[in-house]
């Protein structure tokens, strides 16, 4: 294969991990108009659309998908070599996307950042915090930082602190106005801030525990959403009731008296969080000093 050739292959793999010309021309330090003739050169040269474009998006057709399908793994293959190379010399080095919840990014990664870069500075963290449940395959992660129960079982977990309890919050006025609940089914005569299941469009349906008796409760009010601070600030507002993990948050509001707790001794607890990453036969050097990072034993 020709040079040519391979930065046109090069070229087009970066534009659909990206789904951007601008992004992938960016990474790759290319002009944007230089990236768009390197593609067009390489459709004329296999006489096939590979990319469908609109002014707000870019997609690969069938072919592209094919075709992207076939040399993504030889990428990522080529990339890890390197990567292992790198590492035996003692540099880490490469770019890391890791699709991760707000609380995560908050609590776990954001106070280790500068630890990280002064351990690894060539190495590239290409964060996004996400509070759906986004196929980490599909958009090209190297890994996802997800509440344990929402792993795929093909992943591979690494954990990253423990269980966590679900937490039943409203404000002193909602309460004032609205009474308190003292089981679960009285839940269905309240206002509820919901959460939106983003993987099947689902609403959450709160889940209790007592005595061994469990339950599930589907709830109704004002607002739904995929976002925790939104549901916390919807709360705090007086709007109605949530049903929320991210203790960082809630801790802070019910220490200072602006949210109360609800339903505590029918609370739950959820597996804690973890790192996951699909299952592959060498793990990138990056990822692994990301994960000792985070777990406090590499940086």
């Amino acid at each position: 294969m020709r040079g040519s050739e391979f930065a046109e292959l090069k070229a087009f793999a970066a534009v659909v991990e990206r789904a951007s010309f601008a992004r992938a021309a960016d990474h790759l330090g290319l002009s944007a108009s230089a990236l768009s003739q390197t593609i067009r050169q390489l459709e004329e040269r296999l006489g096939t659309r590979l990319l469908n474009r609109t002014t707000r998006s870019v997609a690969p057709t069938a072919t592209g998908e094919q075709l992207y399908g076939r040399i993504a793994p030889l990428f990522r293959d080529m990339a890890e070599a390197v990567a292992q190379a790198s590492a035996t010399a003692g540099q880490t080095s490469g770019t890391l996307r890791i699709n991760t919840l707000g609380m995560a990014a908050r609590q776990i990664i954001a106070p280790r950042l500068r630890r990280f870069h002064d351990a690894h500075p060539n190495v590239k963290l290409d964060l996004v915090v996400d509070d759906g449940l986004s196929d980490i395959v599909t958009g090209r992660f190297d890994a996802g930082i997800r509440v344990g129960a929402r792993l795929e079982k093909d992943m591979i977990a690494v954990r990253l602190t423990p269980d966590v309890k679900m937490v039943a919050v409203a404000s002193p006025d909602y309460l004032k106005h609205r009474g308190t609940p003292r089981s679960p089914d009285e839940l269905r005569n309240h206002a509820c801030i919901n959460w939106r299941l983003q993987a099947d469009g689902r609403a959450y349906r709160w889940e209790f525990q007592k005595r061994g008796k469990q339950l599930e409760v589907a709830v109704e009010g004002p607002l739904i959403t995929n976002q925790s601070d939104i549901g916390i600030a919807a709360a705090l507002q007086g709007l109605g009731i949530a049903y929320a993990f991210d203790r960082e948050r809630l801790d802070e509001h019910l220490a200072e008296g602006s949210l109360v707790q609800v339903l505590a001794d029918w609370s739950i607890s959820r597996p804690g969080l973890f790192l996951y990453y699909p299952s592959r036969r060498h793990q990138p050097p990056a990822l692994r000093a990301f994960i000792d990072c985070l777990l406090d034993k590499g940086c």
